[in-house]
């Protein structure tokens, strides 16, 4: 293992690699949704062997060597698993359009729904890039596949195992009378790749944040080197970030996120297999199966329920939610606290009250800790990331911190 330079930096490069977004960050046309960003994990179960003897490089260094990638065709193959510590099967399953038991919105194929299905599990992508008109992304099943095309005007998705189709135009696309579609994505800044997981850590860095080069790795059969990100502040759940990348163009081949609690990593996002030479042009072209069932995005503006009132998706729902009384962050860094108030100023039902089903009662009391303080009673709702502690006078407290960082800032806002 070649020595290489600790020493520490701030956020101050940092706004360089979020400035200077290559057209590498298109690898996937249609970003991971999920309950948050940085809660997405992968089974360490990757190809990554040796040490290789490096030259020196600085975090300075290396963090630039990322922002100036500009990479535009790979190919290769990652894994993706989610260990949030929840039950997040049955949980998204029941909340979200297309999860088991609810309604698809758009069919099996379309993209909102079939990408949330990587909030959990443990699963194996495709993916393929060739500029900004033209990627591939392909969720492999035991006996199916999900692939994702965008193919300069047009998006395609194909679930074999439903053997339904998506389409819709991308944003460069016209319609008849020369007006631009809009195409489906998902949240803004959501990641997708390595490359999309570093960029939002290291955009997060700063006096709170200690990043330093940490060795050298081998993935997928590249020399890297390990740009290590950790928490100067105490209270956060997060340990550290670790970013493989490649030695050669620069480009974020692994991101393992670690909880300070230690266990297996909650995300760990890397290619087994890649390739930077340019992809065949066949790789992007698509015809729907004969049969197949094809459904257009512009048919699906809203749902309906059985009485044939209009619903929207999940996100959309809580978009309109405007009984808030407004969003206060407590404290910054790592260790940054959303204060939320809830409609009417109400917590949770009383056990007993008949007010929540017992099956979904029992669920809560199994995910929360009841505490008290100087603000007065709450629940604390854990994964092994994000914790929320809802008092009994409808205020939220939720952030990437510990049990006790929530209680202080309850009792401190109180």
């Amino acid at each position: 293992m070649a020595p290489n330079d600790s020493a520490e930096t701030t956020g101050e490069a940092t706004s360089t690699v979020v400035g200077r977004r290559k057209t590498a960050r298109y690898i996937v046309p249609v970003a991971v949704a999920g309950v948050a960003a940085a809660t997405i994990g992968l089974v360490p179960a990757l190809a990554s062997t040796g040490d290789p003897d490096l030259p020196k490089i600085s975090a300075q260094q290396l963090i630039e060597k990322i922002a100036a990638s500009d990479e535009e065709q790979l190919s290769g193959t990652f894994k993706i698993s989610t260990d949030l510590g929840l039950p997040l099967d049955g949980l998204a399953g029941s909340l979200v359009p297309g999860g088991a038991g609810g309604d698809k919105e758009g069919g099996a194929a379309a993209p909102q729904d079939k990408l949330m299905e990587l909030t959990s599990g443990t699963h194996t992508l495709r993916v393929a890039a060739d500029g900004p008109e033209r990627q591939k992304l392909s969720i492999l099943g035991d006996a199916s596949e999900y692939s994702l095309i965008h193919n300069q005007g047009e998006v395609w998705a194909y679930d074999s195992a439903s053997d339904e189709v998506y389409h819709a135009e991308a944003p460069e696309g016209r319609d008849g009378d020369g007006r631009a579609e809009k195409a489906p994505k998902a949240p803004e800044g959501a990641p997708a790749t390595p490359k999309d997981f570093a960029e939002q850590a290291l955009a997060a860095a700063g006096d709170t944040t200690s990043v330093t080069v940490d060795g050298t790795a081998q993935v997928a059969g590249r020399d890297a080197y390990q740009l290590l990100i950790k928490p100067k502040q105490s209270g956060s759940t997060i340990g550290s970030v670790r970013i493989a990348v490649d030695a050669e163009n620069g480009v974020p081949l692994k991101f393992t996120l670690s909880a300070a609690s230690g266990g297996k990593a909650v995300v760990d996002a890397g290619f087994t297999k890649v390739d930077f030479s340019r992809p065949a042009a066949s790789t992007f072209d698509f015809t729907p199966p004969k049969g197949a069932e094809v459904t257009e995005a512009d048919e699906l503006e809203t749902g309906k329920d059985e009485h044939g009132a209009a619903q929207k998706a999940l996100p959309g729902q809580l978009a309109e939610l405007d009984g808030f009384e407004g969003l206060n962050v407590i404290g910054e860094g790592w260790t940054s606290i959303a204060e939320i108030r809830t409609p009417g100023g109400t917590g949770l039902p009383a056990a007993g009250s008949g007010d929540v089903p017992a099956e979904a009662q029992g669920f809560l009391d199994a995910l929360g800790d009841k505490v008290t303080g100087k603000f007065g009673s709450g629940t604390v709702f854990k994964t092994r990331l994000v914790n929320a502690l809802l008092t009994d006078d409808g205020r939220v407290y939720v952030g990437a911190v510990t049990k006790d960082a929530l209680v202080r800032a309850a009792d401190a806002a109180k």
